[in-house]
């Protein structure tokens, strides 16, 4: 069963989506109002108004249905109706004694002009009128001037101006807050947008990374046992042990990077902890099984160094001795260094492989020239705060140098000039 709440929600509804029917019943409530008010006598000495000891003339039933029609309108032409009303009051006041209640239709349309308009209009619309009509009671009436019927005229238009405004107002600030909470939603929406797309480069960085490094090393591993499979079966079934271990380390890492996007409710969450620079050794030794010689210059693997840090500097080498495995040619070696200075580590990756990486077969271009292996490591340093140079030696062969700092920062860093006009190997 309909409950009287729920009806009186959907007839607000329906006279809020019909704004002209709303209008049109209170004009009528209005009149209804003006017509009861025309027959009280206002009293003589203080007893307060009588009702049926008079009658309203015809004159002032047609101010008062005039003014209630104009009321239809308020809406739409504001000012035109609080002036139609306006002056129907006053000419009630000035030729009929005592007069009917008119003043009824002015207080509304008073009340919609200032609900409708800025406050300075509404000051001076309000002054405006409560002096007139005031005046019109005061001077026109039977009355003293001091009646409490001439004063009411005064507070009515007053407390009419004031509740619009007031309404006006609230209207204002409301609008304000729903303003400031879309566009706090928006600002929420774009963020959440900004950290997707970060997640999505920051995933893909790690993939690019793991499959290019050890598919790399597969290939290189799978054509040395297909070149040597008949002559020497030995050194084939070594070479087929090591892509058996380059697949599965790249399985090993591939579970974890999409381990990763597991919601917090799966279970088996990845617990392998990120690889580093601890596992330099294992990460040259799987290029030195591919047959490319790397030497360790330098590496400085001293606590302290931000998780980060270490994941990027690991990532940095991985990248470009697959890039040298790759690109650098038959004969090629390949040195590597991590040094700390200061507040930075700096990774230098070099070999002597031929030319530089535009010349080389296999390498893949960016629009700018440069490739995603390399634009992939400079995302990764300039994301810490760091700068990657990369480009050829000076008589042949390639060079890759990064700078970290030890206190990873976070936001969007500057773009170094070296670092922007390297050219790639991928």
């Amino acid at each position: 069963m309909t409950t009287l709440p729920s009806g009186f929600a959907r007839a607000r509804r329906w006279l809020r989506d019909h704004p002209l029917a709303f209008d049109a019943t209170l004009a009528f409530c209005v009149l209804i109002a003006m017509i009861c008010g025309s027959f009280a006598d206002p009293g003589k000495g203080g007893h307060g108004p009588t009702f049926g000891t008079r009658t309203p003339e015809a004159f002032s039933v047609l101010l008062m249905v005039l003014a209630a029609s104009a009321l239809v309108l308020r809406r739409r032409h504001s000012m035109a109706v609080l002036a139609v009303t306006g002056g129907l009051t006053a000419t009630e006041y000035i030729f009929m004694d005592p007069p009917a209640p008119v003043v009824m239709s002015t207080v509304i349309a008073l009340y919609t002009v200032a609900s409708r308009t800025d406050r300075p209009t509404t000051w001076r619309v309000g002054l405006l009128t409560m002096g007139i009509l005031t005046m019109a009671a005061m001077v026109f009436g039977s009355t003293p001037w001091y009646s409490q019927e001439n004063l009411g005229v005064f507070a009515w238009t007053g407390m009419a101006s004031a509740a619009g405004d007031a309404v006006r107002s609230r209207r204002a600030f409301v609008d304000a807050i729903r303003e400031r909470a879309e566009r706090a939603e928006r600002t929420r929406e774009e963020e959440a947008r900004r950290r997707v797309a970060e997640e999505r480069l920051r995933i893909a960085r790690d993939l690019h990374d793991v499959v290019a490094h050890h598919i790399a090393l597969v290939n290189v591993q799978a054509g040395v046992a297909a070149h040597v499979m008949d002559k020497r079966p030995d050194q084939a079934k070594e070479a087929l042990a090591h892509v058996r271990d380059a697949s599965r380390s790249a399985l090993n890492e591939l579970r974890v990077t999409v381990g990763l996007l597991r919601q917090s409710g799966d279970p088996e969450a990845p617990t392998e902890p990120a690889p580093g620079l601890a596992v330099l050794d294992e990460l040259v030794d799987t290029f030195r099984n591919a047959g490319l010689p790397v030497e360790v210059a330098g590496a400085d693997r001293g606590p302290g160094l931000p998780a980060a840090v270490d994941l990027a500097a690991y990532r940095v080498i991985q990248e470009a001795l697959t890039n040298v495995r790759k690109h650098a040619g038959a004969g090629a070696r390949a040195e590597v260094s991590v040094v700390r200075v200061g507040t930075t580590a700096e990774i230098t990756v070099l070999d002597n492989g031929r030319g530089s990486a535009a010349g080389r077969p296999g390498a893949e271009s960016t629009p700018d020239g440069g490739g995603h292996g390399l634009l992939g490591m400079r995302e990764r340093v300039t994301a810490l705060g760091g700068a990657l140079t990369a480009g050829p030696r000076y008589g042949g062969g390639f060079r890759v140098h990064a700078i970290l700092p030890l206190e990873a920062r976070t936001g969007e860093p500057e773009q170094t000039g070296p670092a922007a006009a390297t050219g790639e190997r991928r």
